[in-house]
């Protein structure tokens, strides 16, 4: 196995841009994956690059078997994947500079299809540790009688929507090193197989939720939206349908379907619940045999022989 080292509709809305949170935006989101000790499954395009980040200094065990079909570099948290040729599948084994805890992620490559939009970059949550990190300050807020208010004393400065979308922007978007710790956030699990299809029912997106986090009683879920048609579309918040406290979209429009312009994420914030919860339930469709003839009602209700 060759080894890499590595070196360093009821709802109301507060609409704002991903400048007003102090982030550049960029033509791709990122795809979230948690690590809860079951192989993580990362597919690549052959001659095409897709980064992994993380939030620690790995060393990349790779199968001799992959050979040079496979371009491994990791520097600083990111881990760099090109593959040369196709690859039905390869484990990678990313172990921890410090810890020397492994995680294993499976890799498959193959080629482009035509006018498929390029894989936005991969971001790997560890579950263990961050719930470690969470009860640690749980614990160390619990001896400080100021702890546990130092957030509700400085929510009249910054809205608590403001404070998650930011956080959950700069989880998406911007280099690890440079997210804002907030006492407080915490990740939260997302329902399987969560539907969306009433969360944006007259456009023609296609939205899947990638991550959620929580403080206090507020939550907010990013969702990727992806264009699956032609033109130019501008995002209004007015047309998201659910029971939604604030709302926010990373780009203000979506460029035509395939194109690297085509997704972006908005940031919904709900109050009590997730977003489950928030969403309109769908409309069955009508089925006419339940439906009553007009001569039915002319003839109370009976209908003639």
């Amino acid at each position: 196995m060759k080894t890499f080292s590595p070196k360093g509709s009821v709802w109301s809305v507060v609409a704002c841009s991903a400048f007003a949170l102090g982030l550049t935006p960029k033509g791709e989101a990122v795809e979230v994956l948690r690590w809860e000790r079951l192989p993580l499954a990362v597919s690549l395009v052959v001659g095409e690059e897709r980064v992994v980040f993380l939030d620690r200094n790995v060393r990349v065990g790779v199968p001799d078997a992959v050979g040079e079909r496979l371009r491994v570099q990791s520097a600083g948290g990111a881990i760099y994947l090109r593959a040369n040729a196709p690859i039905d599948s390869a484990r990678l084994q990313l172990q921890d500079a410090e810890t020397g805890a492994l995680m294993l992620v499976d890799v498959t490559a193959a080629a482009a299809a035509p006018g498929a939009a390029p894989l936005e970059p991969v971001r790997i949550i560890d579950a263990t540790r961050q719930a470690e990190r969470d009860e640690e300050d749980r614990r160390d807020c619990g001896k400080s009688a100021q702890c546990a208010g130092d957030f509700m004393q400085a929510a009249p400065r910054t809205p608590v929507a403001v404070v998650l979308t930011r956080y959950a922007a700069q989880s998406l978007y911007a280099p690890l090193r440079t997210i804002e710790e907030v006492a407080g956030i915490v990740p939260v699990a997302l329902p399987r197989n969560l539907t969306l299809e009433t969360l944006l029912p007259a456009l023609a997106i296609r939205a899947k939720a990638l991550a959620a986090w929580r403080l206090a009683d507020h939550w907010v879920t990013a969702v990727r939206l992806t264009h699956t048609d032609q033109g130019w579309l501008t995002l209004d918040p007015r047309t998201l349908q659910g029971d939604f406290v604030a709302a926010t979209f990373q780009h203000p429009t979506l460029g035509p379907a395939g194109e690297s312009t085509d997704t972006t994420v908005v940031y919904i914030v709900t109050r009590g619940h997730g977003l489950a919860e928030a969403l309109l339930p769908a409309i069955s469709p009508i089925d006419a045999s339940n439906n009553v003839s007009p001569s039915s009602l002319r003839d109370g209700g009976h209908d003639e022989e």
